[in-house]
């Protein structure tokens, strides 16, 4: 697995992207702070993130395990990462155009908190976010003797990106719920908060424009 001294800046984007994920009401937070005001108790905020880590991680190895079981060249790496730019910019575009929430998020209950955060960060798109920084990690293959393990270091290394990633937004995410439970209150949300919807989409098409800049100069 590539280590962190090999690919800071790799490493920094996953770790940004968790924030950014993390201060996205849509992935969780906000459902965290309604638990607690049900229950009127502040540990129902927490109770409320490891459901939603759960369910956001198992989103991100969704998208990226698959990859992590091909064993691939470097211009395979560099066709995926093309591709992976290619329809990180469409699906922005999606978001742009149709910023319709998908209904039948709406139906599922807080008694199924993995689930909704499974299909939350699945519908947003942002395991496909990660996706073109996790190929930027990958190591092309040039012995077919060394696949199988290969393989396993492929897997080995999206579960730690999903894993460091997701404890970003749950860093994050947690620290805005609890201080929104606590102090700030959801008023402020009304008066203060912008339309995240379009940032996020901004967000998925920059992200894709520079995953190709960066995959057509590797």
């Amino acid at each position: 697995m590539t280590s962190i001294a090999e690919h800071p800046g790799a490493w920094l984007a996953i770790v940004g992207l968790g924030f950014y994920h993390g201060i996205n009401p849509g992935m969780g937070w906000l459902f965290a702070v309604s638990n607690g005001m049900q229950e009127r108790r502040g540990s129902a905020v927490f109770a409320a993130l490891p459901p939603i880590a759960a369910g956001h991680v198992l989103a991100m190895a969704a998208v990226l395990l698959p990859f992590a079981l091909l064993a691939v060249s470097m211009e395979q790496i560099k066709a995926l990462g093309l591709l992976a730019g290619v329809a990180l910019i469409a699906f922005g575009v999606y978001k742009l155009v149709n910023r319709r929430h998908p209904r039948f998020l709406a139906r599922i209950g807080p008694d199924r908190l993995v689930l909704w955060s499974f299909l939350m960060a699945t519908a947003h798109g942002a395991g496909l976010m990660l996706l073109p920084v996790y190929l930027g990690l990958r190591v092309p293959h040039h012995d077919h003797a060394a696949m199988a393990q290969m393989a396993g270091d492929g897997i080995l290394s999206a579960s730690v990106v999903a894993l460091v990633h997701t404890s970003a937004m749950l860093l994050i995410g947690g620290a805005i719920a609890w201080a929104v439970y606590r102090y700030l209150g959801l008023r402020l949300l009304q008066r203060a908060w912008f339309n995240l919807d379009l940032v996020w989409a901004a967000c998925l098409i920059v992200v894709g424009g520079i995953a190709l800049v960066m995959t057509i100069n590797a």
